[in-house]
């Protein structure tokens, strides 16, 4: 479904609907991002129009829930990327070596696998020293950090979590495996800490080493990328690293603020 001609006032109409009674920060996102996500909550409920759709909303309050669940950027995966990964070793290498501590930042974390893919690649590295590494894992939706801590995923038609996690040289000391099911162990789930946060309205972290905010700034719109990357450049340390998504840019206005540390792998130094 697509935006057809003369519904430009029906999905504005719907909008309003969404920032006044659901708190939802639309204005934040794109609006290519707000109809795709929308538009599939309306062919999921049957609902042929903005204005319609919007009339469900304002009478079935777990349609709500369904429609902020699914605003809610949760997309993701085990080592997305594997040759980004790979490339990020040598970065927690040199951190381990350099820092009796190293604080990371996995921001969104969604559904937690990419906090635990870096405690995963820590502990599966004999050149990385996984017991000075903390890593704090955050993300502006409540739920999505329940099942985060939860550590339980499942192999389904769209998500095969066994060859997410090939990138591993063993699966068995980070990952218990029953069937389609598989647990994250405790040694794994001890390095990450969970807490929500608004990347976009929430005040910078401190002293941060390294900062993975990966595959958010695609659906943000324009206006709001300088402020995120703002918020990254005060939660970093000097020298501290930044890794984006592998179709992201660091917006211009702040290349003078990070430099390419690998540049085809999208991982930066703040200067």
């Amino acid at each position: 479904m697509t935006r057809r001609s003369g519904s430009e006032r029906g999905f504005d109409y719907l909008m309003e609907f969404i920032g006044e009674q659901l708190e939802f920060e639309s204005g934040f996102y794109n609006d290519a991002y707000m109809d795709r996500r929308i538009t599939a909550r309306m062919r999921r409920t049957g609902t042929e129009s903005y204005r319609a759709y919007r009339r469900l909303l304002e009478r079935d309050d777990g349609e709500q829930e369904e429609l902020l669940d699914s605003l809610s950027i949760n997309v993701t995966g085990f080592f997305r990327n594997p040759e980004a990964w790979e490339r990020l070793r040598s970065v927690l290498r040199t951190l381990t070596d350099e820092h009796r501590s190293v604080r990371i930042w996995s921001a969104p974390c969604a559904d937690g696998r990419e906090p635990y893919s870096l405690a995963m690649l820590a502990l599966d590295d004999d050149q990385v020293d996984d017991s000075r590494i903390e890593i704090t894992a955050t993300d502006i939706n409540r739920d999505i950090l329940r099942t985060a801590r939860k550590g339980t995923y499942e192999t389904s038609k769209t998500t095969d979590i066994a060859e997410e996690l090939q990138p591993l040289s063993e699966l068995d000391p980070y990952i218990e495996q029953s069937g389609s099911t598989f647990q994250v162990r405790d040694a794994v789930r001890e390095m990450v800490s969970f807490e929500q946060h608004d990347l976009i309205r929430g005040d910078p972290k401190r002293d941060f080493d390294l900062v993975l905010c990966r595959n958010l700034l695609i659906y943000i719109d324009a206006s709001y990328k300088v402020p995120i990357f703002e918020t990254i450049e005060g939660s970093l340390r000097a020298d501290g690293y930044l890794m984006i998504g592998m179709t992201e840019t660091i917006p211009s206005e702040m290349r003078d603020v990070f430099e390419p540390y690998d540049k085809s792998h999208r991982i930066y130094q703040k200067r």
